[in-house]
């Protein structure tokens, strides 16, 4: 992480209550910055009937922990009315149209690099900061995303949206480190979180059951389960929404040889198409058509142009060509190897080596 160089930066630090957002605040507080811890309440699972999996009650106490043995000051912002229209609201509406949407993406979007920042910045900030694992550079004029060092735990997939003008007002300390650099560095710091696991799942809400989220919201409707090679109907679902592009487990039907996979649906007949094996040639694409396409840099770059992709979270990105389609102008994608279970309404992320220059919506 670059240093400070004698400035008096102020910077309001977005802390989860996890050792990667704990580690950030102590940084930078080493460095000379003037340290902000905050914690956005965005969730308490009120009305959808998981408030006993919702953990913010616990990461929030971390976080007073955390300030309190940095010695910095606490703030609690709420944007849990902004989370449920901006994320779950949009979640709910994706899935119901029979898309896969990924939350985690506009939360990035919406709340953190948007509302938190907006929110910081009106209370004096000059920078934000989080515990995400990327990178920031600036060549020139331009700042570009890169990917954080730990491959395992590169977080830009979920980043993809940002502007210039967020890009320029944020810092990510543990971007350069590797995950076991960073638990070692919080345990010198003697920061309460530096042993907490990980969080997993959706973004603010926690690790929950999809599908019992949905159900909260969204009515069922039963339909026929048909095998796409033998046109057959091999069971019933509850409504097609409640499925996803290469799922195995969760379906409900079992039957001799290779397990059933998710294949496609067709939602005028409300069918939910399968195949057997998780290779079955219809889960695999070579092109992909995007839609609601962002570019970091803010301008367009000249097409075709030649990249690799990424259509999932911690998939190694796969080479490929953007190419615009004549006759609507749309851009599509053209993998050199196919691609397998692609999910219309999940991301579609862009890069050139360890740059990522933006991302779009899968299109059915």
């Amino acid at each position: 992480m670059k240093t400070n160089n004698g400035t008096n930066k102020t910077v309001y630090v977005g802390l989860s209550g996890g050792v990667d957002s704990s580690l950030s605040a102590a940084l930078l507080k080493n460095e000379g910055y003037n340290v902000v811890g905050v914690y956005m309440k965005n969730w308490s699972g009120d009305n959808y009937g998981i408030q006993t999996d919702c953990p913010w009650e616990d990461d929030v106490e971390d976080v007073k922990a955390v300030c309190k043995q940095l010695n910095i000051p606490f703030k609690s912002y709420n944007f849990e009315r902004e989370y449920r229209q901006d994320v779950v609201d949009y979640f709910f509406r994706e899935y119901e149209a029979g898309r896969t949407p990924n939350p985690d993406v506009l939360c990035n979007k919406e709340i953190k690099f948007k509302r938190f920042l907006d929110r910081a910045l009106a209370d004096g900030a000059d920078m934000i900061a989080t515990g995400h694992y990327a990178q920031v550079r600036k060549i020139s004029d331009k700042y570009e995303l890169l990917r954080g060092v730990d491959p395992n735990k590169d977080q830009t997939y979920f980043l993809h949206t940002f502007t210039q003008a967020q890009l320029s007002r944020v810092l990510f300390p543990v971007g350069e480190m590797m995950k076991p650099e960073v638990r070692k560095l919080a345990e010198k710091f003697s920061l309460p979180t530096a042993q907490k696991k990980d969080s997993q799942g959706i973004c603010f809400i926690g690790n929950i059951d999809v599908q019992d989220f949905l159900r909260q919201k969204i009515d069922t409707k039963p339909g026929n389960i048909v095998d796409v090679d033998t046109n057959e109907v091999v069971g019933k679902h509850d409504g097609v929404m409640f499925y996803t592009i290469g799922q195995r487990k969760g379906i409900g039907i079992g039957g001799a040889g290779a397990p059933y996979f998710v294949i496609g649906k067709n939602k005028e007949k409300n069918e939910l198409l399968v195949g057997k094996g998780a290779n079955h040639p219809m889960l695999y694409y070579t092109k992909v058509k995007l839609e609601n396409i962002h570019w970091i840099s803010g301008e367009t770059p000249k097409l075709p142009l030649d990249c690799e992709v990424s259509i999932r979270y911690r998939q190694k990105a796969q080479k490929a060509t953007l190419v615009i389609l004549n006759e609507n102008q749309s851009i599509q994608i053209e993998f050199e190897n196919p691609v397998r279970a692609v999910s219309p309404g999940q991301s579609a992320v862009i890069y050139q080596g360890d740059i990522c220059l933006g991302g779009g919506i899968i299109k059915q």
